[in-house]
């Protein structure tokens, strides 16, 4: 047995191997990546909406500003994702005046979030967020949380 062809035969071995292994740990490290891009988008979404409400109780019925400022935190949002709502019960929703308005949601409904991996194109669609709260009146003219 001719033990001087091993080593040529090992060449190239840790090239394989190193390809191998960076694959994995480059799946691994860009999952984790758009995993805490996911979570980030999660909890600016859940913050917009706060906010959104937080101006709502205070601001004008149907205030324009409402949805602005909501972008403003999560600028990948679009109008058609907020919804205002203003509460009057018994009677219909947004069927209120600025002194019978009992409460306000704001929602967040049918907003994606997409990966920024070229590779995997991959996009999910994030539960309808909302949050209520007591209406307050105030003018939005007079307030400079509202301009």
């Amino acid at each position: 047995m001719n033990t001087s062809n091993f080593p040529s035969r090992q060449r190239g071995v840790a090239a394989v191997e190193f390809a191998i292994v960076s694959s994995l740990l480059f799946t691994v490290l860009f999952g984790v990546m758009e995993m805490g891009r996911l979570l980030w988008t999660w909890n600016a979404a859940v913050e917009a909406t706060r906010y959104g409400a937080r101006l709502a109780v205070v601001c004008d019925l149907n205030d324009s500003h409402i949805k602005s400022r909501m972008i403003s935190r999560l600028p990948s949002l679009a109008n058609g994702n907020i919804v205002v709502t203003y509460l009057n019960p018994p009677n219909a929703d947004n069927t209120c005046t600025a002194a019978t308005c009992k409460a306000v949601r704001v929602s967040l409904t049918g907003y994606t979030h997409n990966t920024i991996i070229p590779f995997v194109p991959l996009s999910l669609t994030l539960p309808p967020f909302g949050t209520t709260l007591r209406k307050e009146f105030m003018s939005s003219t007079s307030n400079e949380v509202c301009q």
